[in-house]
């Protein structure tokens, strides 16, 4: 079994190796993500305001619906076909970061290689866990974990089709939710440290280690996965 130590030194590791170009890519993400999200909450509190200070805001619910309805559709439509590709990109930085010190640029493979599925499968795995979430919080945890691996899969094997990759991380995530639980819950004091530093210590540190550790605990479980063995050899470092 996988030890938090071993897969948390590993990740610092690869991090401090290629630091810089880490970093930038963590951001890269970061903003892009945050971007799908912002426009909508930008634009509806202005609407907000406006509909509070407007004696006859009344008559323009209609248009003031119409306008959210347009920047919901445009913030789903930026996340599904844009943030989708580059989060299946910048896990396949992640990956390679552990063996060398990829360029920034390999994040553009999750646009040129298997779009149309890292598209899908990234949707489909949105979609299920915020459908989990709908039902009830602990469903979209679980779900949540299931499907985390759905990324690396992608990365990893560009001629995999979107529900082949959720069915294998399904598979993979067998009997580890709760391992991934702890090891997740084991970064506490690093994201009060982002929170107390107002997100610098997230951009400069926390968040491009997380991330490097999280492509090796994908590896740790793929070796586990394919062979109960394997991973005894694959931390002898």
């Amino acid at each position: 079994m996988w030890n938090r130590a071993e897969i948390k030194a590993r990740g610092k590791a690869a991090f401090k190796n290629n630091y810089w170009n880490s970093v930038l890519v963590s951001l890269i993400y970061s903003i892009f993500f945050m971007a799908s999200g912002s426009t909508y909450r930008s634009r509806q509190g202005q609407i907000k305001e406006q509909l509070e200070n407007n004696p006859d805001a009344a008559k323009i619910l209609v248009a003031v619906l119409a306008v959210l309805g347009v920047i919901i559709v445009f913030g789903i439509v930026l996340k599904i076909l844009v943030i989708n590709p580059l989060e299946v990109g910048c896990s396949k930085f992640f990956l390679m970061n552990q063996t060398g010190r990829p360029q920034p640029m390999i994040i553009g493979d999750g646009y040129s290689q298997n779009y149309k599925n890292n598209v899908l499968g990234i949707f489909l795995k949105d979609l299920f866990i915020g459908l989990g979430y709908i039902a009830f919080i602990i469903p979209g945890v679980i779900l949540s974990y299931s499907f985390r691996l759905v990324p690396y899969i992608l990365a990893e094997n560009p001629g995999i089709s979107g529900p082949d990759a959720l069915r294998k991380s399904r598979e993979m995530m067998q009997g580890q939710k709760m391992n991934c639980f702890i090891y997740d819950w084991s970064f506490i004091l690093w994201n009060l440290l982002v929170l107390v530093t107002c997100g610098i210590a997230g951009l400069f540190y926390v968040r491009p280690y997380k991330m490097n550790a999280d492509a090796v605990l994908y590896q740790a479980i793929k070796g586990e996965a394919s062979n109960p063995d394997a991973y005894n050899q694959y931390v002898n470092f």
